[in-house]
């Protein structure tokens, strides 16, 4: 296999919607806006957030969104609001994102390395 040439992207989050720039990042970070894409080869670029903090939502997200996570064990799932999340790490809200809007395939984690949240 040849050496792949990432280049470096960066974006404003700036008044931006969560969906709308995680949808951009996911296809840079997939390798989906390049010629030579194939879906088995992890030929995705390196993506460089910034202004995360004034990531823009919508509607009433901000107070009545929760994300949700299973122990696995009776009464295990816990669940957190979107505004508690954001108060500790923003970039956080951002990264769980991309990561569901990228394939479930072994090099996944790969991909969300090279998503840097400034």
């Amino acid at each position: 296999m040849k050496n792949i040439e990432r280049k470096l992207h960066k974006m404003d989050a700036q008044d931006q919607a969560v969906g709308r720039l995680a949808t951009q990042i996911a296809i840079i970070l997939r390798g989906k806006n390049k010629p030579e894409f194939q879906a088995h080869l992890d030929l995705g670029d390196i993506v460089e957030v910034y202004n995360i903090t004034k990531l823009k939502f919508t509607g009433n997200k901000f107070k009545q969104k929760e994300y949700y996570h299973y122990s696995g064990y009776q009464g295990g799932l816990k669940t957190k609001k979107l505004s508690e999340i954001f108060e500790k790490n923003p970039g956080e809200i951002l990264k769980r994102a991309v990561r569901e809007m990228l394939p479930d395939v072994k090099f996944r984690t790969n991909m969300l390395k090279r998503l840097i949240i400034k």
